[in-house]
């Protein structure tokens, strides 16, 4: 930590003069060895090689010559943990702690671990650079690429990359209209899930009568498979408050709070930290550097409700009260937390503000699509080879993330679909595969943006399973303030769960699609109001599966156990015993060798097992 972060600075000089003073001290030829310290990879061991890499630096006395710095998450969480020799940007994956002795002789040596290079699962060519690994190199980490670049502890790590210069060039230079009208112009819209006009909504906090101003950090990132903003806010927070800051200035306001989830500890850590030193630097707190202008953050915990991530909902758990909406004929940026003017927007949104204002309107404008600018991270899951937070300009094909970005399915499967937008989103099939990624898109395709999940379906999933799971899980999430929500998602549950379970009947599909229409007409908040999607987007691209297992009683892709059958195709059986071994409950029998195995169906618990074991297509599954 440098002398000057103690002393609180005045003006727009003292910081451009701390800058330079922090540069100046650092040599960026010096290796480095970055290891990645998020979540994910801390829960695959990157403790241990943290620990490991300082004793191998000072057992060696190798402090002259090579540095370490724990890092946020680059994205590909497949593969960690991972480490990048910098300058060079080689990249070490699925490090362990016994292999820090190795990386460090090599790295003093000028060589390369060969063995921990990432290998093309198709070529199986090995890659040395990060740069050139096909993940990264069909991104643009415009966001995401500084969590590599930083320390997210240490402020001069953030300081040394430009941080909160667009603060100082706000503060200095331009006015608070100014500052508003440079983002509507770079057409930034609220990477939360609605994609309102990010400009357009500051404008109407910043116009309204009241007292006071709120600025609220949206943090509660609740959807399945979704972690960028834990990601964004774990690997940079600073750049999270500074945006903050400048949308403060420029909407008048001058208290915030990050509303975090209670289940991102290490969000909630590093956040704090980046408050308390933005705030002996004289970047939060009173009289930020010189201008006059007050603005100071807390931090709020969430307690997991996924409705608290709708804005009134949030607002009221800010209050101390129930985490329940309320109607929105009165918009929060007009009357919001405590009955004030109110602006809220999510973490990446807030993070893509210092972007625009240190680079210009017209930069940013150059990037994405025409309708949605800037570039969107998205947690890429589910049945994809290359798991992982990607960034990638708005408008990109599906097909490219998929299989460009995503390495495609595994074990050579047919791509069957995709959810995105989160539990109220849609599903798109193949045959949209070219469907160009961005707001209005997404929407017309009966999806959404949502707040960036993305998870990928291969041929063995069912369906109406998917749209069980999802209606399910929106129905437990429901606060069950409003009626067509409450009682509307219920049945609808009643019903997928009939139809999976082989008691669905004819209407009921019309009958699903009436109650879809209840819901996004008369439910209170968005949780319900888009709670039919899964199931609209399913009847419409796959509506032959829910004929299947109503009409035939059958499930196509083998998944719902009611309506599925296992049997023994005895001509391809050579009796190797596989499948009596994988069967949890005894229903297979040895009958000896070269001789087909029997299935008692009586106990046959249909768990599939027999199924995924036998290789030679035995098993039959109906």
């Amino acid at each position: 930590m440098v002398k000057q972060s103690n002393n609180r600075l005045n003006s727009v000089a003292a910081f451009e003069a701390l800058r330079k003073s922090i540069i100046a001290k650092r040599n960026p030829s010096q290796t480095c060895l970055v290891v990645c310290g998020g979540t994910g990879c801390l829960a695959l061991g990157a403790a241990d090689v943290i620990t490991a890499f300082k004793q191998e630096i000072e057992k060696g006395r190798l402090e002259s010559k090579v540095s370490l710095r724990v890092t946020g998450c680059p994205g590909f969480c497949e593969r960690g943990p991972l480490v990048v020799v910098k300058p060079e940007n080689i990249l070490y994956q699925q490090v362990r702690g016994e292999d820090a002795a190795e990386i460090v002789s090599a790295t003093v040596k000028g060589s390369i671990v060969d063995r921990l290079l990432y290998v093309d699962p198709d070529t199986g060519k090995k890659t040395t650079y990060e740069s050139d690994v096909p993940f990264y190199k069909k991104q643009k980490r415009l966001l995401l690429g500084n969590n590599s670049n930083i320390a997210p502890t240490l402020i001069e790590d953030y300081l040394a990359i430009g941080g909160y210069a667009a603060l100082a060039k706000a503060l200095s230079s331009m006015t608070p209209e100014a500052v508003i009208e440079e983002v509507k112009k770079a057409g930034l819209r609220g990477r939360g899930g609605g994609g309102f006009p990010t400009g357009t909504k500051w404008e109407t906090c910043r116009n309204t009568e009241g007292d006071t101003r709120y600025i609220i950090c949206n943090c509660d990132e609740g959807d399945p498979g979704a972690f960028m903003d834990r990601s964004l806010m774990e690997g940079n927070p600073h750049s999270v408050l500074e945006g903050m800051v400048i949308g403060a200035y420029a909407i008048g306001g001058h208290q915030g709070y990050i509303y975090v989830r209670n289940e991102y500890p290490l969000a909630v850590k590093n956040a704090h930290i980046a408050i308390e030193q933005a705030e002996k630097l004289g970047l939060l707190g009173k009289n930020i550097l010189g201008s006059g202008f007050d603005f100071s953050v807390k931090i709020s915990r969430g307690g997991g409700a996924f409705v608290c991530g709708e804005s009134t909902a949030l607002m009221a758990s800010l209050e101390g009260k129930v985490g329940e909406p309320r109607a929105k004929y009165v918009h929060t940026s007009e009357k919001g937390l405590w009955e004030q003017p109110t602006n809220l927007n999510n973490v990446e949104t807030w993070a893509n503000v210092p972007l625009i204002i240190k680079n210009g309107a017209d930069w940013y404008g150059k990037i994405g699509s025409q309708g949605s600018k800037g570039t969107k991270i998205f947690s890429l899951v589910g049945k994809i080879n290359n798991t992982g937070l990607i960034e990638v300009p708005m408008g990109v094909a599906l097909k490219d993330i998929i299989y460009g970005i995503g390495g495609g399915i595994p074990e050579g499967k047919k791509f069957k679909a995709v959810q995105t937008g989160g539990p109220s989103g849609g599903c798109i099939p193949e045959s949209l595969l070219n469907l160009p990624v961005d707001f209005d898109e997404l929407d017309k395709a009966g999806s959404m943006m949502g707040s960036g999940g993305m998870i990928i379906m291969d041929e063995n999933t069912c369906m109406v399973d998917i749209a069980k799971y999802f209606v399910n899980f929106l129905e437990g999430e429901s606060c069950g303030k409003c009626l067509p929500c409450r009682e509307g998602l219920k049945r609808m549950s009643q019903i997928l769960t009939d139809i999976t379970e082989g008691r669905g009947k004819e209407g009921d599909i019309e009958l699903l699609e009436r109650l879809s229409a209840t819901l996004i007409d008369t439910s209170l908040c968005a949780l319900g109001s888009t709670a039919p999607n899964p199931v609209l987007t399913t009847l419409r691209y796959f509506r032959d599966e829910y004929e299947a297992h109503i009409k035939d009683k059958r499930c196509p892709a083998g998944v719902c156990k009611a309506l599925v059958t296992y049997s023994i195709d005895e001509e391809k059986c050579p009796g190797c015993g596989l499948c009596v071994k994988a069967c949890p409950s005894e229903a297979i029998t040895d009958m000896g060798k070269k001789k087909p195995v029997v299935l008692d169906q009586e106990k046959c618990i249909k768990c599939g097992a027999c199924y995924d074991v036998c290789k030679l297509g035995a098993i039959i599954r109906k």
